[in-house]
């Protein structure tokens, strides 16, 4: 278990990307880019082929294997620590046989049933995010009485189903979902709740970087200070780690907040 908030740097090899989309569709662009993080340290690189922002469309299998499989390998190569993220359990299986330490699946196994299976045969790390359905009608399923406490409800039936179908509970990792089928108050609510959330029993992932309900007026790489102000709560609260568009500030960020803590345990 980490010590300190882990920074999970995001790779998205797609054309659509809400902050990213098209910059690293050649192979060529996302190695240089990998091999960027890597040098600021990234502790994780989180390769991506379907957009999942809202309104988003599904891709094609085939896109999906042939946009991601081969920076997986690069990044493998490269040496870095690498997380897959996809809905896909097919996909996740190739990522697998290739090496890839962590798969991060939005739809928390609810999108593709055979997911858990291909996670219990693996000894991969998996993040199952909370999630109420697929991008292009997710913001129709935003009504909560408790935010907070529903996600929490949410995510211990899919920790349950998921120790069911054979995964380890040692595997897992869940993610609240900031800004999936959640309105701005909502995702503000769940960032307030990281104690609760916590009460689960499992290491926490947090991406809300570059998210609209940082700054509905801005342009994605504007949120970039409200990104690090997230991270270092989230770092004062003992999660897991973070998903980020960028990585040298959220490291530093969490440098910072770990000395604070520091000064005061002392």
């Amino acid at each position: 278990m980490a010590t300190h908030t882990l920074v999970m740097g995001i790779v998205n090899v797609t054309p659509d990307s809400f902050a990213d989309g098209g910059k690293y569709l050649e192979l060529r662009d996302a190695s240089s880019r990998i091999s960027q993080m890597l040098s600021e340290e990234v502790d994780i690189v989180d390769i991506g082929g379907e957009s999942t922002r809202p309104g988003a469309t599904r891709v094609s299998e085939e896109d999906e294997r042939a946009r991601v499989l081969p920076v997986v390998k690069e990044a493998l190569a490269l040496g870095a620590t690498v997380s897959l993220d996809t809905m896909r359990a097919s996909v996740a299986a190739a990522a697998i046989e290739l090496g890839v330490h962590f798969i991060n699946d939005v739809s928390g196994g609810l999108a593709d049933e055979k997911m858990s299976s291909v996670i219990a045969q693996s000894d991969v790390r998996y993040v199952a995010m909370h999630w109420r359905g697929h991008s292009a009608n997710m913001m129709d399923k935003s009504e909560y009485q408790d935010v907070v406490a529903e996600v929490c409800s949410e995510l211990e039936v899919r920790i349950s189903a998921l120790i069911a179908a054979g995964v380890r509970r040692e595997q897992l990792i869940v993610d609240p979902g900031i800004g999936f089928s959640k309105l701005p108050a909502q995702n503000w609510e769940l960032l307030r709740g990281i104690e609760q959330l916590s009460e689960l029993g499992l290491p926490i992932l947090i991406g809300a970087s570059r998210k609209r309900f940082l700054g509905e007026n801005l342009k994605p790489e504007e949120r970039e200070e409200a990104s690090v102000a997230v991270t270092s709560f989230c770092a004062s609260q003992g999660v897991w780690a973070v998903r980020t568009h960028s990585v040298r500030p959220h490291k530093e960020a969490i440098a910072q907040v770990e000395k604070v803590k520091v000064s005061f345990n002392g």
